[in-house]
């Protein structure tokens, strides 16, 4: 019976054409619902400092080795993120299709996570949504895609549109401005309800300014970030 769930599971993330139906937008949200000493004559022991100096310098040179970054793991890590935004443009090359939008799949990588963005193309607001609702469906569901083809958990980023970079700079103004305040008056400051994503990106702001701190307080979807003097 499970390994019956498991295939159903992985055929509805497989197959986008299943997946959607209807209007389509609304059916990727419902979708949604990742290391010694020795003594001898002058001549041995010459040749004993000679082959202690040479194993002096072959040990300084293993932990120098040792202690340099691996740029083979390196190199491996990016591949395996390059990896990941190459399924996830060809997962949502066909959810396009799908749902019959336009739009040009870039890939990056960004520090430990693949970034793909659809640009481009008409009408991509609507694989925004409202607050950005569809686009983190959408996100989900690509790294669920992922997942499936990898076994590994994705920690992938999905834009659409440029909104999560416009969404990025506003939150960070949002911040520091909220910061600048609260050290002005000294007063507890509370913002809007946000999502993880936007409530790290005010902490992160807010932590540049010295003086001040922030927390989180509430439950989703009402979680909310607290800035206070501190």
């Amino acid at each position: 019976m499970a390994a019956d769930v498991e295939e159903a599971q992985n055929d509805e993330v497989q197959k986008p054409v299943d997946a959607v139906s209807g209007d389509g937008v609304n059916d990727v949200m419902v979708e949604a619902d990742q290391l010694s000493a020795v003594d001898a004559d002058a001549d041995e022991k010459s040749v004993i400092e000679e082959s202690a100096a040479s194993e002096v310098v072959e040990d300084k040179a293993a932990k120098a080795a040792k202690a340099a970054p691996d740029d083979d793991d390196d190199d491996d890590d990016e591949d395996y993120l390059v990896e990941e935004g190459e399924i996830a443009g060809d997962y949502l090359e066909q959810l396009l299709d799908v749902l019959d939008f336009d739009g040009d799949i870039d890939l990056d990588v960004e520090g430990d996570r693949a970034i793909v963005s659809i640009d481009g193309g008409d009408d991509l607001a609507k694989l925004v949504g409202r607050k950005g609702e569809v686009l983190d469906a959408l996100q989900e569901l690509t790294r669920l895609a992922v997942q499936q083809s990898t076994g590994e958990r994705s920690k992938l980023m999905l834009d659409v549109a440029g909104w999560r970079a416009k969404r990025r700079t506003e939150l960070g103004n949002l911040g520091a401005e909220a910061a600048r305040r609260v050290l002005e008056s000294g007063e507890r400051e509370e913002l809007t309800p946000m999502t993880p994503f936007e409530r790290k990106i005010v902490h992160d702001a807010v932590a540049k300014i010295d003086g001040v701190a922030s927390e989180s307080t509430g439950v989703e979807p009402s979680r909310r970030v607290v800035v206070v003097k501190g």
